[in-house]
């Protein structure tokens, strides 16, 4: 089996010229076993902003979300995480580059889900879907990292 992280590749919010931009791969497909590295670069606003938050969410299909964690702007702005995920992912940031990283460690088939990096406040209009989770059979005409 694979385990396959299909990312969301864009939300975007318009309102007039400013514009908030979350942009991911468009999918990461990696073996039980191994690490999963996303990278998230952000646009419209800074991580170093103490005002917004940022972190990570995941969907499997059929499931609720799960929140992995997040963490206020800053340069020791506070972490929150899901205890019951805290063992599985870490979180880091590159504030001068606006990149934010999620790394799962030993990800598994139930790790199967689609990651979605997110900004708090939350994003009230998207101009983007969410990028669904592909078969198998459709992963062979994606572009894989």
């Amino acid at each position: 089996h694979t385990v396959l992280g299909e990312l969301i590749m864009l939300i975007s919010v318009s309102t007039g010229v400013y514009s908030i931009d979350l942009i991911q791969p468009d999918s990461v497909v990696v073996q039980p076993g191994q690490s999963l590295t996303i990278l998230c670069q952000v646009s419209g606003y800074s991580l170093t902003d103490n005002s917004y938050a940022t972190g990570w969410i995941r969907q499997s299909e059929g499931k609720a979300m799960d929140w992995i964690f997040h963490q206020w702007g800053g340069g020791s702005g506070s972490f929150y995480q899901n205890n019951a995920l805290k063992n599985k992912f870490s979180y880091s940031r590159d504030m001068s580059a606006g990149t934010a990283m999620m790394k799962g460690q030993n990800v598994q088939p139930e790790d199967t889900a689609v990651y979605y990096c997110v900004r708090h406040p939350t994003v009230t209009k998207t101009t983007n879907t969410p990028a669904q989770i592909l078969s198998n059979k459709q992963l062979n005409h994606k572009h894989m990292f």
